[in-house]
């Protein structure tokens, strides 16, 4: 299964951005080896529209099953509801390592 993060920089360390459509980087994880299999740099970031659609086909691409970000806008939610993606906020995590651990622990609140 791939979980995949959205980041501020392409390092598990970088920080957890809380927009999905607009983010800078996804990280990605394998959930089986608990390691990051991919990091993607967004090319729809300064899209004028349709920013979520785009990026959740992206994902789908990509073969993602789980997302995990802040907030998640309407057109996205709908794509991502579409293609079974759940979505989790990451919370109180700071950097994608905390969000994916938090993810594995079970704390956090799913959002779509």
């Amino acid at each position: 299964m791939k979980v995949c993060i959205t980041s501020k920089g392409d390092l598990p360390e970088s920080a957890a951005e809380n927009r999905f459509g607009r983010t800078p980087f996804f990280v990605i994880y394998d959930d089986e080896t608990g390691k990051v299999i991919e990091t993607i740099n967004n090319a729809s970031v300064n899209d004028a529209s349709g920013v979520g659609p785009k990026v959740v086909q992206m994902l789908v691409s990509k073969g993602v099953n789980v997302v995990i970000t802040g907030q998640v806008g309407g057109n996205a939610n709908q794509g991502l509801l579409t293609a079974g993606i759940p979505a989790y906020a990451f919370g109180e995590a700071e950097t994608v390592a905390e969000a994916y651990a938090a993810y594995k622990a079970g704390t956090l609140t799913r959002i779509v």
